[in-house]
């Protein structure tokens, strides 16, 4: 086995190659209410919300994409998806599906072998459609149960029947695998510690996230989290990743010799504990059981050799290589440590007042 404190992830040499694709799904005007709470002083609205997408290959030519982002056609889905955010006034933007981004750059449709969707959300499933029915659709425990049959024939179903019909729908069942992750249950997907898939319950129905061997001897992983948060700030800080001592934004505090401070009195003033997240989940099936999935994925989160993504991470945009280039050695190019504290900036007015 191999330990990385509380978070052990079984031994292996065998590594897949990731590949971060900016699906160019970008929602705005979402009230921070909605996702998370307590509020915190000038941040009313979610930051500007992508949502990315996870090419990983496999040295057997076996490619796999873990979610889609949005469909450039989301207003046709079915009302059980969709219905309600009409009158939300969010602003949602799509410029290029998946398919065609991994098109663009050589990529065939018929070369992704597998479809992983972290959970039955519209901004994550895109559109399987367009995928040739050799593309097998990875899903979450209790999808088949909870929404099939799909639309139009199950009209309260939030899943498109033209998605699934005519190729394999595969539902992982944790219950049948030994694979331990942390604490998490895990599926080995290739079958050689390359990557395995979590049960990350809470969230939604079948909730599932991802983790990549990006490298071996020593051992890094990519974490894909899936919506298991919607910001940096609803799993960090932890008991075991405190805030530190100087936090070096782009901000009028970064002069101050101890400005970490700072962010921790605002915890205190929100009767939040130093070491435990800013925010905790309001939108979700189960919150208690989301709360817990994420105190498990601090476990992860805390370690240097691995990298937590979460869908809607704005924090990515500027400072990491997004597909076509790989993301393997982001260790090495130290985009861990340039993004986990960055999220800090969207309390510039908070720590001002």
């Amino acid at each position: 086995m191999h330990v990385t404190g509380d978070f052990v992830v079984p031994a292996g040499d065998q590594t897949v190659e990731v590949r971060i694709i900016d699906s160019t799904t970008r929602i705005d005007n979402l009230e921070l209410r909605v996702l998370m709470e307590p509020p915190i002083n000038g941040l009313h609205y979610m930051p500007t919300m992508p949502s990315w997408s996870f090419l990983i290959e496999h040295p057997s030519g076996k490619k796999a994409l873990f979610d889609l982002g949005v469909s450039k056609s989301w207003k046709s889905f079915p009302p059980a998806a969709v219905g309600h955010i009409d009158g939300l006034g969010w602003e949602i933007k799509v410029k290029e599906e998946v398919i065609d981004i991994l098109s663009r750059n050589g990529v065939r449709p018929e070369e992704i072998s597998s479809i992983i969707w972290s959970h039955w959300h519209w901004d994550h499933t895109g559109d399987p459609s367009r995928f040739p029915s050799t593309t097998e659709l990875v899903v979450g425990p209790g999808f088949k149960d909870a929404f099939l049959p799909a639309y139009p024939e199950g009209q309260n179903s939030p899943i498109r029947q033209l998605d699934i019909i005519g190729r394999s729908l595969h539902e992982i069942n944790f219950e049948k695998k030994d694979v331990q992750i942390g604490r998490f249950r895990g599926f080995d997907f290739f079958g050689d510690g390359s990557f395995y898939v979590l049960d990350t319950p809470g969230h939604a129905v079948g909730h599932l996230a991802g983790l990549a061997r990006t490298t071996s001897n020593p051992d890094t992983f990519i974490f894909m989290g899936g919506d298991l948060c919607h910001h940096s700030g609803e799993i960090r800080p932890s008991k075991h990743l405190r805030i530190p001592n100087e936090v070096h934004l782009a901000t009028p505090q970064a002069a101050l010799p101890c400005p970490g401070a700072l962010y921790e009195n605002l915890q205190i003033q929100r009767q939040r504990s130093p070491d435990e997240p800013f925010f905790e989940p309001s939108m979700g099936l189960d919150i208690p059981e989301t709360i817990k999935t994420i105190k498990k994925a601090q476990d992860a989160d805390k370690r240097d050799n691995v990298w937590f993504i979460y869908a809607h991470d704005s924090i990515l945009h500027g400072v990491v290589d997004l597909f076509p280039h790989p993301a393997n050695h982001w260790k090495e190019k130290n985009w861990r440590n340039q993004t986990l504290w960055a999220f800090l900036r969207d309390f510039e007015a908070a720590i001002n007042k």
